[in-house]
């Protein structure tokens, strides 16, 4: 039969850490001839774990790809095709968790490993709702089943209660493995525990459970069932085996041929892509990793992206495989490609006819200062860390004024050893870092109106912006009731982009505002005067005018992390254990037995429980743990202590000025916050006068 290939896919693998993720990455590549020798990770020669960090520690930190060929069975009697897959591995610590979501971004397609024994755990149910949220169709690997194990059926039990009821075990589907593998002969092979396999996946949808009882489906026309169930996440399947041992490596191979989606991007028209990593290669080459997802792209081409929008040509297209690359002269379609030359691109960019921009979910609880090395001066420290912030955007390292030192936000305590370790080996310098600090927000409970005016000599800018409070983790949202009678609608729009081009620093504790609505009321220019930059300084105005109004009025409101917990411990040490969830402010549910060892559930404030992990540790002679979950921010408990711990003064922030400047005998005069509503000169409308 003739093998035609027609498709390039991404496949990503993820797992939380231990799982023996890379392990399976590196069967996956030996299996299908991408790799010519098996690596393991006690070893330290894994294919992709190729930095010298990732091999010391035994993790991945950084994502990273391959290149494999996995054929395709479309059918008896049909063209077969083999699709060039691209293998992203992502890291499985909780530290690395924004380069694990990044890479989503870009998959067609995910293989989950769950370790047989360990079981879910806080990270694995982390993963699973982000794949949910880009929609990734999930093939899941139970591990480590060579081991004393908690037994595949309570396993199974375990994922289908806190993942999905659409886990369908494949582990043993004979006869489908086996025609989506070889499809050595056409006539049925059916057995009972493919019939058992039928009835489970009959169960997802009402259809196929229609055609299970009246047995009227082909093996074909399930094979084609399940593919599109596949595609559109209302089947999981799932396969067991040990990927140290290399069981049951094939059937997932096999399982991935005959589900692996069609990734239809189109072949002709405008190119597009979408951007979900920066790196610095050896030689210090700027590269953006990117896939295509229409059109094509070729060397010395000329790609727009950003906003404002931004054109550069391209000067290198690489192919990686693990740590090597070759050069190609064109990117099509689903292809993962690195481009050189283009010097302002960042994750989450849409490249070409994509104008999108991908806004993650996942976000540091945790801040650091970074001590300045005796051999650098401040200045280049910023510049370096700047580059690792190009390379890694949850950073957003910033200068505090106030406090004079460069503040870096982080996941944990893992990623500042990694820094450190970058810096030493990239930039040949000893970087130290103060205290890990938990990373607060602000935000308001109450309506109030923000007014700015910017208005020194030859300058005229006004804009009145409504600012109300948003459910929680809902973040920055604008809106615009402004007639365009008042203010032209390209004004309008340049206000609301100020709106949300940076991060406005609370008055609080000088934290970032989130969950809070901007409507645009009214604004006013000057035809002579207002020039690129007037509104800008209107709009930072306001909002801070409109902070200061909310502190004032008791509606500024602090906000600080929450975690999810799975608290296991020893029976014997459970009041224990309840009683210093109590004193830690945070709630639990009912505990459960398992054995000897009992599980809690529940949720705190992150400040209270970053030492327990230790403490836990203490008290059960290494017995006990305890797996986290960010779940989001909610009011401070404690948040007195913290805004006068913090020492922010909102009046002396000369960086995020309340006030207003307006003009007088040809001369420019600021006027405080308190006094500034009174002397704008735009009429608010009726309802808010």
């Amino acid at each position: 039969m003739e093998v035609k290939q027609t498709d390039h896919v991404v496949l990503g693998i993820m797992a939380h850490a231990d799982a023996g993720k890379t392990t399976l990455t590196e069967a996956i590549l030996y299996e299908t001839g991408a790799i010519r020798s098996f690596g393991r990770v006690d070893h330290k020669d894994c294919f992709l774990d190729n930095d010298d960090m990732e091999r010391s520690r035994g993790i991945t930190i950084f994502s990273k790809q391959a290149q494999f060929e996995l054929e395709a069975y479309n059918g008896a009697g049909q063209e077969r095709k083999r699709y060039c897959c691209t293998l992203v591995d992502t890291p499985g610590h909780v530290d690395f968790t924004p380069e694990m979501e990044r890479a989503m971004s870009v998959m067609d397609a995910a293989v989950l490993v769950v370790s047989g024994t360990d079981g879910v755990q806080g990270h694995t149910e982390t993963i699973w709702r982000l794949l949910a949220r880009y929609q990734i169709p999930v093939v899941l690997f139970l591990n480590k089943m060579d081991r004393d194990t908690l037994g595949r059926h309570e396993l199974l039990k375990q994922m289908r209660g806190r993942l999905s009821e659409q886990i369908v075990d494949f582990s043993g589907a004979g006869a489908y493995g086996e025609a989506v593998n070889n499809n050595k002969n056409e006539k049925d092979r059916e057995t009972s525990g493919n019939d058992e396999i039928l009835e489970e996946i009959s169960l997802c949808d009402e259809e196929l459970m229609e055609h299970f009882l009246e047995e009227d489906y082909s093996r074909e026309d399930w094979i084609s069932a399940v593919r599109k169930l596949f595609a559109e996440r209302k089947i999981f399947p799932c396969f067991t085996g040990s990927a140290l041992q290399r069981q049951g490596v094939g059937a997932l191979l096999a399982g991935l041929s005959g589900l692996m989606p069609d990734c239809r991007y189109p072949m002709e028209g405008a190119f597009s892509g979408r951007v979900y990593k920066i790196l610095h290669d050896a030689q210090g080459e700027r590269l953006t990793f990117f896939k295509v997802t229409g059109g094509s792209l070729k060397v010395k081409d000329v790609v727009s992206y950003g906003e404002p929008l931004k054109e550069e040509k391209i000067n290198q297209l690489r192919l990686y495989h693990g740590g090597r690359f070759q050069t190609v002269s064109q990117a099509v379609p689903g292809m993962i490609c690195a481009a050189s030359g283009l010097s302002q691109t960042r994750p989450g960019d849409g490249l070409g006819a994509d104008r999108t921009e991908c806004v993650y979910d996942t976000e540091p609880v945790l801040t650091a200062a970074a001590m300045v090395p005796e051999d650098c001066d401040e200045k280049k420290l910023l510049g370096l860390f700047r580059l690792l912030e190009e390379e890694e955007p949850a950073l957003k390292v910033y200068r505090d004024d106030q406090l004079k030192e460069i503040q870096v936000h982080i996941m944990g305590p893992i990623q500042l050893e990694i820094l450190k370790y970058q810096f030493e080996t990239r930039f040949g310098l000893k970087q130290e870092f103060g205290p890990c600090r938990i990373l607060y927000k602000e935000t308001i409970s109450g309506k109030v109106v923000g007014s700015g005016h910017y208005e020194p000599l030859r300058h005229y800018a006004e804009a009145h912006l409504l600012m109300e409070p948003l459910p929680a983790g809902s973040g920055i949202r604008t809106d615009n009731v402004c007639s365009t009678d008042v203010l032209d609608l390209n004004f309008q729009r340049l206000i609301l982009t100020h709106v949300t081009e940076r991060e406005h620093r609370g008055v609080l504790t000088g934290a970032p505002v989130t969950d809070v609505k901007f409507t645009l009321l009214t604004g006013r220019s000057h035809l002579k005067h207002t020039e690129g930059g007037d509104f800008r300084e209107a709009v930072y105005r306001a909002v801070r005018h409109g902070l200061m109004q909310a502190r004032e009025k008791g509606e500024a409101v602090l906000l600080e992390p929450w975690y999810e917990f799975t608290l296991t411990v020893p029976s014997g040490d459970i009041g224990r254990a309840m009683s210093d969830i109590q004193k830690r402010n945070g709630h639990f549910e009912p505990f459960e037995l398992d054995g000897e060892m009992a599980v809690l559930k529940g949720d705190g404030p992150a400040a209270c429980f970053m030492d327990y992990p230790m403490e836990i540790a203490a008290y059960t002679g290494g017995r006990g743990n305890i797996q986290f979950i960010m779940s989001g921010y909610r009011p401070c408990h404690n948040a007195e202590e913290v805004i006068e711990a913090s020492g922010y003064r909102p009046e002396q922030d000369l960086a995020n000025p309340a006030g207003s400047v307006f003009c007088s005998h040809g001369a420019g005069y600021v006027v405080p916050w308190q006094e500034a509503a009174a002397k704008m000169h735009c009429d608010l409308p009726d309802t808010l006068t």
